[in-house]
């Protein structure tokens, strides 16, 4: 049995090779791959869905909110102003019935060329996606690398959650509704550069610039923040409309 979760490790690694960030501190054009600040991404058509590198020192993750739990070790917290903003924030995990203790920090690990900077929650396809906290829909896009996605903003405008790789969107779900923590976004999917084989939520937040782009922005590690964070409501409704 000690043998098997190492196993199991290296397995989900494998599987995920494909999974690539969508732009955090970089811009999206697809189809190409990000080559930096340059433009507004373009949107693809959507698809037709169903309804040898050297580690960093390990620092701690900033406090988490008051919750009396000790912070998370982990090697980069990302942006550390974005890091701070992220532990004062009151999270659920955005996949239902996944324990904050079944996630892992993926969040520098290499994805071809690139630094992941997001973490994967593996689930079954079709599996409820809800809003990791209070805010509004900025953006619904679809992209090559991350499939069907949605961009978060929350309530302060200060984070952008990221969604990526999505089955399909909650019905109703449109940019600029508001939407509350807990609320359903849309279902675990593999659309984009994801694995059939494993299904999962590329899940990234990132910190907003003073212009407040969707498409850009400075990459916080997550797993801090949703290693504590509440589970997802086992009964979840669909966003509202603005």
């Amino acid at each position: 049995m000690k043998l098997l979760a190492p196993l199991l490790l290296v397995a989900a690694a494998a599987l995920l090779q494909g999974c690539e960030r969508e732009p955090v501190r970089t811009v999206v054009v697809p189809p190409r791959p990000p080559t930096g600040f340059g433009q507004a991404p373009q949107a693809e058509p959507t698809p037709r869905v169903a309804a040898p590198q050297v580690a960093a020192p390990e620092v701690a993750a900033p406090s988490a909110p008051a919750s009396g739990s000790a912070p998370v070790a982990v090697r980069d917290v990302g942006d550390p102003d974005g890091a701070r903003i992220l532990a004062t924030r009151e999270l659920v995990v955005p996949v239902v019935g996944v324990a904050p203790t079944a996630l892992a920090d993926h969040y520098d690990d290499a994805r071809g060329k690139r630094v992941h900077e997001a973490i994967d929650i593996m689930a079954p396809e079709g599996r409820p996606v809800v809003a990791v906290d209070d805010g509004r829909i900025a953006k619904l896009f679809t992209s090559r690398g991350g499939g069907l996605t949605v961009y978060h903003f929350d309530a302060q405008g200060q984070l952008a959650y990221y969604y990526a790789h999505l089955q399909s969107y909650a019905p109703g779900l449109a940019e600029g509704a508001n939407v509350r923590r807990g609320q359903l976004i849309g279902y675990v999917g593999s659309t984009g550069n994801a694995n059939p084989a494993a299904p999962h939520l590329h899940f990234a937040v990132f910190r907003l610039g003073p212009q407040k782009n969707w498409w850009q922005g400075d990459a916080v590690n997550p797993y801090p923040a949703l290693s504590q964070a509440a589970p997802a409501p086992a009964q979840v409704v669909a966003a509202a409309s603005r």
